[in-house]
C-alpha cells in the first residue's frame, strides 16, 4: 500500500503523523510515502527537520515538485537531502511497489510568485511525456489538476480562469489511465470520465490517499491541527 499525500508546505512532520494514523488506527501496511507537489523544499524546512530536530521520514518519501519549492537550488538540497527524499522528475515513468506512475510535477504559469521559474508545465513538457508508450503509465500523478475535468475554482482566484494546465488532454487520450491523481488546489475532489478516475487532494493536514497494489484508491480524511507558526519563523527559522 502507498501512502499518496500533497501540499505539506514544510510542515513534514504531518507526513509522519499521517503515516502513523494509517498503520496504527487503520490497521494498513504502507510501504511508501509519495507526495503530490508542494513538499516544501527549502533549506530552512529542511535543516529544522532532519538536522536540528533529528527526524526522518519513517516510511521512503518519494515526490513531484510543486509551484512552491526554492527552485533557485532545488537540485542542490534535493541531492544533499538525498537519503531521505527522492525526487521524481518531470515527464519521467517510474516504478514502486509494482505501480507505474508518469509523474509531471509543477504547474500551469499564473504569475511569478504563483509560478516561479522552472515549475511551470511548458510545451516541451507535455511532448516529453508522449514520448513514453501508453503501457508504460497504469497512474498519472500531476500537482497541478488537468483542465476541462470540473475542479472548481479557488475563491480569489477567478482571474486566472478555469482551473487546469494546457496539454494535459493529450496525455490524457494517449494514456487512458486507471487514475489520474493531484492536489495544487486545496480540495477534496472525486470524479470518472470514461475509463479514468480523477482524485484531488487537500493540504496534508486534512488528509490523504491510499494507492492499492490493484490500483484501488481510497480517500482518507483525517483532520491534524496545525501549530500556528508566523510567517517567517516557516521559511526562515531553520537558519
Amino acid at each position: 500500500m502507498i501512502l499518496i499525500i500533497s501540499d505539506v508546505h514544510g510542515r513534514f512532520g504531518v507526513i509522519n503523523e499521517q503515516l502513523e494514523y494509517a498503520a496504527k488506527v487503520m490497521g494498513e501496511n504502507i510501504e511508501a510515502v509519495v507526495v503530490l507537489g508542494d513538499l516544501g523544499i527549502f533549506e530552512s524546512n529542511l535543516k529544522k527537520f532532519f538536522e536540528r530536530e533529528r527526524q526522518k521520514f519513517i516510511k521512503p518519501l518519494y515526490f513531484i515538485e510543486g509551484n512552491h519549492e526554492d527552485f533557485s537550488r532545488f537540485d542542490v538540497l534535493v541531492k544533499k537531502y538525498s537519503e531521505n527524499l527522492t525526487h521524481w522528475g518531470k515527464s519521467s515513468v517510474q516504478k514502486l511497489a509494482g505501480v507505474n506512475f508518469l509523474c509531471l510535477g509543477g504547474a500551469r504559469y499564473m504569475d511569478l510568485s504563483n509560478t516561479p521559474m522552472n515549475s511551470e508545465i511548458k510545451t516541451s513538457d507535455i511532448c516529453n511525456c508522449l514520448i513514453h508508450s501508453p503501457a508504460e503509465a497504469q497512474v498519472i500523478i500531476t500537482h497541478d489538476c488537468p483542465e476541462g475535468i470540473g475542479v472548481p475554482n479557488t475563491p480569489g482566484l477567478e482571474f486566472y480562469g478555469p482551473p487546469g494546465f494546457a496539454g494535459s488532454g493529450e496525455i490524457l487520450k494517449h494514456f487512458k489511465p486507471r487514475l489520474w491523481l493531484f492536489g495544487h488546489h486545496h480540495k477534496w475532489f472525486d470524479k470518472i470520465i470514461d475509463c479514468t478516475a480523477f482524485h484531488g487532494l487537500p493540504e496534508s493536514w486534512n488528509g490523504f490517499g491510499l494507492l492499492g497494489p490493484d490500483l484501488s484508491f481510497r480517500p482518507v480524511v483525517n483532520l491534524i491541527e496545525r501549530k500556528y507558526e508566523p510567517f517567517w519563523k516557516r521559511w526562515f527559522g531553520g537558519l
